[in-house]
């Protein structure tokens, strides 16, 4: 058993790293828009879309972990930590309980972190659209599509400098 809680430790302390790596990439996400670093701003969505994948691959490997000892110690596959807890060497569960604790706390400020850059560029992305708009006035109004967001007219291709000879 202590190997199988070697490896569900091992997992969560990756998971934890690959949460991390995911904050800092969100945070430098949101110092780019902030500072107007928008040259940079689609490298980091790609980045960012590489590091959810990793995230992905990490979570799987820990369930799979946690799937393993649970069968072990009787329970049901699908065990909770607070189940699977009591059943574990108590020598480990101090720790397996704060990487769970601090996992989901990071888990949480990633969820914040992505809301709040998401704000920031659905405010960028108006912005442009209103200047655009203003620059290249069209016909017909914005309207709402059907997931309910805000869909300007269709803007036909002109010129940004229009010469008269």
């Amino acid at each position: 058993m202590i190997e199988l809680l070697n490896h569900l430790v091992d997992s969560l302390r990756e998971e934890l790293k690959q949460y991390g790596e995911m904050l800092a990439l969100m945070d430098q996400q949101q110092e780019m828009v902030l500072q107007r670093h928008t040259q940079d701003l689609l490298q980091t969505v790609a980045i960012i879309n590489a590091q959810s994948a990793t995230i992905q691959g990490a979570r799987h490997e820990r369930q799979q972990r946690q799937r393993h000892l649970a069968r072990t110690v009787g329970l049901a596959d699908d065990a909770t930590f607070q189940e699977l807890l009591p059943r574990v060497l108590a020598d480990y569960r101090p720790l397996l309980s704060a990487l769970v604790e601090e996992n989901n706390a990071l888990l949480e400020r990633i969820q914040h972190r992505a809301r709040q850059n998401h704000l920031l560029l659905s405010r960028a992305l108006d912005l442009m659209n209103r200047f655009l708009g203003e620059l290249f006035p069209a016909a017909g109004a914005t309207t709402y599509n059907g997931a309910g967001s805000l869909v300007g007219p269709a803007l036909a291709p002109r010129p940004v400098l229009e010469v008269v000879g």
